[in-house]
Formats: structure tokens, C-alpha cells, sequence
């Protein structure tokens, strides 16, 4: 009897799992059996590795296989076991000698003629290993470049299972031509915004501030307007305000992309928070994630640390729309299903656009709306309440009044970038001993306990709380705004007038400033 084994990765969610995959070949009649929780794909190993393995030149034993992975627990999903399998099969054969594969992981998927095709996830696989202690890591040649954006492994690509096999033996590696990359079918929904500049836009003072204050602290925020006003412009602008991701955050974000295919061929670790903006007919599966088997990440996913904008919120199924209550607390995203939980982070930044009604007139003055008294109410609540409860920043987006600015400057996307760069460094201070980083992260216990307002700010709250103007959530997130317009000021500490603009920012309201005495009107925020 001849036993060896090798190792490879197991990914559920974000999740890495060491797989020890083992090979015995016994007396017997002639039969490959794998076990271990294997899926449809893992199953048809057998026939992928002995084809495979005939056709690189070596000899498939004729005897009893028997392929196990081991937790044997653990569901087994995908293609990228094949070269695993392949090796310790033939160390078994005595082909490979077991000391060349010791403390090494394995992953690829093999051709019919032994080519190594590329696998999604190579990425997180490769931290995976890392974090293991593994010294170094064999993958397809078209994943190498995801693969050693991880410090600290060697990283080995190879074309096909020749060259790995010449790699062990320490013999001339044949030359193998490139492989050809896998058409990746990535939504147009999920390209990255183009490069735009904030002195684009014209006019629209609240709406520039609304999108300063949101980059700053990392607050979500609802654009409401008529067509044209300028929502998606100003949305697609945030995403250049915010400074570039930490080297964790980075190698967090390129770990989902490479799961989700999103990481080119030359992959470089993702510096700038991405932006994502799927359409508002997407399903519930592509927003959240999901589908058989093991789950995959969603669009949610995608936008961790970065952006998710919905144009058209109120077009997109209320139900859909509603699924993002508990990422927006939480912070991730559990995906059940019967085979496995997957936990994916989702610590995004919502930003929502609507028009006011189907007819996109209501509350202008730049025609007579058309639409029902009934028509608008069930229009308006398309997005839901607890949903608005959740976004920090509420603003109606008019046109402008004027098409030219008649000499005044206009602030370009780098100078707000630097107010709202050195507001998130007065956070991070703050912040340094405790687990947050942005005010927008901080719980409401620890928020009234260690940063709490002063007396009058506090009164200003707690008047408008008991006039319904505000809910219990409402409340600790005007607060938290308030400490992120007082970093935009290089204040210590917020005062009324930053607390009276926190108010105005989340209900909507015109920013006026604290002596104004009109009668504030509107929804409980």
C-alpha cells in the first residue's frame, strides 16, 4: 500500500480552510473513489486528473485510488483541487518525492492536456495559506500576480502539470505557452467610475457639502431631486474625496474582488475604495450574494470600504432595497445555505438618488406634476423607513440657478480631499485605542459615554426628540455627524452650531444657520 498526501484551500465566504488532501493506492481492481464532501465539479476530478496525468507523460495506476480530503466535514466546492489531487496521487505512485511538497499549498484547475487553468479566489486562498505558516504556495500562471500581493509566502506559477512536476524533481522546466485567460463575465454594473472631478459641478453648495461631510466621517446619504439636478454627478464624485484604502483594508477589498472575478489578470492590490453601482433591477442574489453551493460575494461585498450607489432607489424592489438593513448596522453580511454559511464584509458606504416622483416634477418649479396624490405616497415609499433611519445625510438636489459661477472658484476634487483627508486623520486619533476609525463607526453607548456634546447641544437633540423630529437611532447619528463637521472645522469638540447643521443635514432641511427662527417642518428623522 502507498499513502502520501498534499496540501491545498478550502473557501468558505472570506474564510480559508487548509485542506489536506490525501491519496492511497491499494490492491484492487481498477477505481478512482474521492470523498470528503465533494460538489459536481470536485466529483469529475477523477476523470479531469487521470486524463490529465496520461497526457503529461506519466503513468495512472491501475489499481485502487482512493482520494480523500480531509476535514471530510468540511463541504468541497470547485475545480481548483485538480493539481492537489494530481501531486499527491503521484507522490503515492512514487513519481514525487514527499519532501518537495512539505509545508506547500496547492491550487489550479487541470486541463485534459495537463494545462493549469486560473480559479477565482487565488487571493484569499493565498492569505489563507500564509496565515497557516505555509512557506510557499503553487498556482495557475494567470493568478500569480493576485497571489503574491501577500507578503511573506513564495509564491510559484506554473502552465501546466509538467512544469510543476519538473519544479519537485529539480530538473529543466519545459516551456509551455501562455495560457489564454478565461473570458471573465463581469458586470458593466461593477466597473469602476471614471475619473471625474468635483469643479464639474456647478452651484450646489449643500449638495457639495452633503457629499464632504459623508467622505469625511463615512456617512450614508440619500440625494433626492428632480432629473438633471445633478445626484449622479455628485455621487460619482464622492468616491475621489475619500482617501486611499489602509494596507489591510487594501488586501481585505482584493481578497472579495478576487473571489468575485473582479481582479484583472495583472492584479495590484486595490488602493482607492471602489465604487459600485449595480442597477436598480438587480436581484436580491447579486446585491447580497449567494447561489449554489457555496456562496459567493454580492455587490454589497464588492463596495466594502468603498461605495454602493443606487440611482433610481425607488425603481429597485422594495424587498431587495430592504435587505440592506442589517449590512448597514453590521457592518457584514451572512449568507445561509444548506451546504455552508458564508460571511462576507460589507462595511460600504449607501448612497441612495431618487427622483421625487414617477414624473420627477413634485416640489419643483420647473413644471406641474402630474402624478396622484396616490401615485406619489406609494412612490415615496418604495424606500422604506428604517431604511431612511439609516442614512445620516438627507438632501433635495435642485437645479441650479445659474449655468456659469461669474468668477467665483470653484473647489476641485483634491482641495476637498485634503479638508476631508485631515478630518479622518483627527478620527483616527481619537479613535487610535479603540477598534473604530470613523465616526460613523462608533456605537451608541460607547458615543454618549466617551464623546458626548455639550449641554446646549445636547438640549438642541433632545427638544427636537421630544417634538418626534428625531428617533432614539436618529439621535446618535446626529451626533455622530456632528463630530465629523467638527473635524471638518479643526474644532476639539462639537458645538451647537455644528449640532444645529448635523440636524439639518440628516432631516432635510435648508442649512441655515441657528438663529434663524422659521419653524422647522418635516418627517420623524
Amino acid at each position: 500500500m502507498a499513502l502520501a498526501q498534499t496540501w491545498s484551500v478550502a473557501l468558505v465566504g472570506l474564510e480559508g480552510h487548509l485542506v489536506e488532501v490525501e491519496a492511497d493506492i491499494a490492491q484492487g481492481l481498477p477505481k478512482t473513489t474521492l470523498i470528503g464532501l465533494p460538489d459536481t465539479s470536485l466529483s469529475e476530478a477523477r476523470d479531469r486528473v487521470r486524463a490529465a496525468v496520461v497526457n503529461s507523460g506519466e503513468r495512472f495506476p491501475d489499481r485502487k485510488v482512493t482520494i480523500g480530503l480531509s476535514p471530510a466535514t468540511l463541504p468541497k466546492t470547485g475545480s481548483h483541487y485538480d493539481v492537489a489531487i494530481a501531486l499527491s496521487l503521484l507522490t503515492a505512485a512514487g513519481v514525487v518525492d514527499p519532501g518537495a511538497l512539505r509545508r506547500t499549498a496547492i491550487i489550479g484547475e487541470l486541463g485534459l492536456d495537463g494545462r493549469i487553468r486560473e480559479v477565482r479566489g487565488a487571493l484569499a486562498m493565498t492569505l489563507a495559506a500564509s496565515r497557516a505558516g505555509f512557506d510557499r504556495i503553487v498556482v495557475p500562471d494567470l493568478n500569480v500576480g493576485e497571489a503574491r500581493l501577500v507578503p511573506g509566502i513564495q509564491v510559484y506559477g506554473a502552465r501546466s502539470l509538467r512544469q510543476v512536476l519538473a519544479l519537485l524533481r529539480g530538473t529543466e522546466i519545459p516551456d509551455e505557452a501562455p495560457p489564454r485567460a478565461e473570458p471573465r463575465l463581469v458586470s458593466e454594473s461593477l466597473s469602476r467610475v471614471p475619473a471625474v472631478d468635483l469643479d464639474d459641478v456647478i452651484g450646489q453648495q449643500e449638495g457639495r457639502r452633503a457629499i464632504e461631510a459623508a467622505a469625511a466621517g463615512g456617512h450614508h446619504l440619500f440625494l433626492h431631486g428632480p432629473p438633471g439636478s445633478g445626484k449622479t454627478m455628485l455621487a460619482e464624485r464622492l468616491a475621489g474625496l475619500m482617501p486611499d484604502l489602509s494596507t489591510d483594508d487594501s488586501l481585505e477589498v482584493s481578497a472579495v474582488h478576487s473571489l468575485a472575478g473582479l481582479l484583472t489578470n495583472d492584479a495590484e492590490l486595490v488602493v482607492r475604495p471602489p465604487f459600485i453601482a449595480p442597477h436598480h433591477t438587480a436581484s436580491l442574489v447579486s446585491l447580497v450574494g449567494g447561489g449554489s453551493g457555496v456562496p459567493r460575494p454580492g455587490a454589497i461585498s464588492c463596495a466594502h470600504r468603498g461605495i454602493l450607489f443606487i440611482d433610481e432607489a425607488p425603481e429597485m424592489h422594495p424587498l431587495t432595497l430592504d435587505t440592506l438593513r442589517q449590512p448597514l448596522e453590521s457592518g457584514f453580511v451572512e449568507v445561509h445555505r444548506a451546504a455552508a454559511v458564508a460571511k462576507f464584509p460589507a462595511r460600504f458606504m449607501l448612497v441612495l438618488a431618487a427622483n421625487p416622483c414617477p414624473c420627477g416634477l413634485s416640489g419643483t418649479n420647473q413644471g406641474i406634476c402630474s402624478c396622484t396624490p396616490q401615485v406619489l405616497a406609494r412612490y415615496r415609499q418604495r424606500i422604506s423607513g428604517p431604511i431612511k433611519d439609516r442614512l445620516d445625510i438627507q438632501r433635495q438636489i435642485l437645479p441650479a440657478a445659474r449655468t456659469v459661477t461669474d468668477g467665483q472658484t470653484v473647489e476641485s476634487t483634491a482641495v476637498v480631499a485634503t479638508r476631508v483627508q485631515a478630518a479622518r486623520d483627527r478620527q483616527a486619533h481619537r479613535y487610535r485605542k479603540t477598534a473604530w476609525t470613523l465616526n460613523s463607526e462608533i456605537p451608541g453607548p460607547v458615543l454618549r459615554r466617551d464623546y458626548p456634546l455639550d449641554d446646549a447641544s445636547h438640549r438642541l437633540l433632545e427638544d427636537h426628540y421630544a417634538a418626534g423630529r428625531l428617533t432614539a437611532r436618529g439621535f446618535d447619528r446626529v451626533v455622530r455627524l456632528a463630530w465629523t463637521l467638527t473635524d471638518l472645522a479643526a474644532l476639539a469638540t462639537p458645538t451647537v452650531d455644528q449640532t444645529h447643521e448635523a440636524f439639518q443635514l440628516r432631516s432635510g432641511q435648508p442649512l441655515t444657520p441657528l438663529t434663524d427662527t422659521r419653524p422647522l417642518k418635516g418627517p420623524l428623522q
